[in-house]
């Protein structure tokens, strides 16, 4: 807690000297860009920054209790251990300027990510894990190549200094071939539909503190480098002129967004529910920035925050029920308003959220999304975002109508669902979760209509990064 808070504030403190003096740049061991690596810090990536040292905060403050719970005893040093390893992870990812670096963050980061899938009680969460690993192994290597084949044509793998001299070489079939390995790679590492296979089982076998911290904050990271490979390592220029590989992205995002919601709708499980969820929102980030205007693209990068806030929520809520209940089907969730009355109400906020109700920062961003996509003159992708939230409506309102307006009444046990109901699950009426995972769940919910009502706060910033993605387009 004291490592993630500490990381917090100095990343609050760089968000503040970035605002006010603009870019940092940090030489490893003073040795030079391009020769040395080099760390940067802009408006994009402070902005990520941000939001994983603080999503790690909070769930490291809600993760004691649930880790005790689903965690074996022998495990539980190791487990932190691997935790503070994958944050490093996503830091380094966020922060350097150098590809060869970030492919050496993005490894550490994930394979801390595979053994805290599979740390838990759960005899799936290790083909979870090993699944993960195959596709997760596969995208590293096709990232690797890409790198490997931009340093073959220029000599350099300073980020800025690729960004100088790739224009001259666009036309290049090992540029291009490079490009394609970067976004196949980078779309598994986010999961973009269709290559999120991983994703589901992912969520569902982890334990809830890992489903709460990957779904808030990995494949968050995952669409940030792939926006600061797209539009800076390459200008806007090759989208336009040499490759117009953002009308694969818009097709494939909308589907993403539409069939991620279609298959949540399908689900009994409340993780997997939330797992194909997040697949959909994922799409959201990607076809904000494959609509390739200032608008859209502030839409994509605040619901990169804001899909933090959210899930983070969402999944902390679903740890809370786990923790008292073992229950993780959703018609196990009946009359559990009534028991659990705070981390309901944090639940219900944050599916409002999703939805994208007014008021709530899930509003914000599809607004922005919306208005991008109006001021393409592609009108067309607003109503696959109103399906997609009529889509979100259905499968979240029969978990708050379940949950408010249904007796508490559970299915008897057997073979089937034994594991999902407990004899535990007859709790007392509010018997809620203990304040040590109340609160940061509470936060959560909370910042979900905070700047969803002061939403200039992050959209100031957000603004800032787009117009720098995008070179003043």
């Amino acid at each position: 807690m004291a490592v993630t808070f500490v990381s917090f504030l100095i990343s609050f403190a760089l968000l503040n000297r970035v605002l006010n003096t603009g870019r940092i740049s940090y030489w490893l061991g003073g040795w030079q860009p391009p020769w040395g690596i080099e760390y940067v810090l802009d408006y994009l990536n402070v902005f990520i920054l941000l939001i994983v040292s603080f999503i790690a905060f909070i769930v490291s403050l809600y993760a004691r209790r649930s880790v005790e719970k689903e965690i074996a005893e022998h495990k539980i040093t190791t487990f932190y251990s691997v935790y503070m390893l994958f944050i490093a992870g996503l830091m380094g990812m966020t922060l350097t300027g150098d590809l060869f670096n970030l492919y050496v963050f993005i490894e550490i980061s994930s394979l801390a990510a595979y053994t805290l899938i599979a740390v838990g009680r759960k005899r799936d969460a290790l083909m979870a894990s090993y699944n993960y690993l195959i596709l997760g192994t596969i995208a590293a290597t096709f990232i690797l190549l890409g790198i490997g084949y931009l340093y073959m044509v220029t000599g350099t793998l300073n980020m800025a200094d690729l960004r100088e001299r790739l224009p001259a070489l666009y036309e290049s079939n090992v540029v291009l071939t490079a490009f394609a390995f970067f976004t196949v790679g980078l779309s598994l590492k986010l999961a973009l539909f269709p290559l999120h296979t991983w994703l589901p089982n992912a969520y569902t076998h982890a334990p809830s503190v890992v489903s709460a911290i990957m779904a808030a904050t990995s494949t968050k990271v995952g669409a940030y480098v792939l926006l600061r490979i797209m539009f800076t390592v390459f200008k806007v220029e090759f989208y336009l002129e040499v490759v117009p590989v953002t009308k694969i992205l818009l097709v494939l995002s909308s589907v993403a967004i539409i069939a991620g919601s279609v298959l949540a709708i399908t689900q009994t499980n409340i993780k997997r529910m939330l797992a194909y969820s997040s697949v959909g929102q994922i799409g959201y980030i990607v076809l904000g920035a494959a609509l390739i205007n200032q608008t859209a693209m502030t839409g994509s990068l605040i619901h990169i925050l804001n899909h933090a806030i959210m899930k983070g929520a969402l999944f902390l809520v679903v740890g809370a029920v786990v923790y008292k209940t073992d229950i993780e089907d959703i018609s196990g969730l009946r009359g559990m308003g009534k028991k659990m009355p705070y981390s309901m109400a944090a639940f219900t906020i944050a599916a409002l959220s999703m939805i994208g109700v007014p008021l709530t920062v899930g509003f914000v961003s599809k607004w922005y999304i919306a208005m991008g996509a109006l001021n393409a003159g592609m009108w067309y992708f607003i109503p696959v975002i109103l399906l997609s939230s009529l889509l979100t409506a259905v499968y979240f309102w029969r978990i708050i109508e379940s949950i408010y307006f249904k007796d508490g009444e559970t299915e008897p046990r057997t073979a089937e669902n034994s594991e999902i109901h407990n004899p535990k699950s007859t709790i007392r009426n509010r018997d809620d979760a203990p304040l040590s995972m109340l609160i940061p769940t509470l936060i959560l919910a909370g910042l979900c209509i905070f700047f969803g009502i002061f939403a200039f706060l992050p959209v100031s910033i957000a603004e800032k990064a787009a117009g720098l993605l995008l070179g003043g387009l």
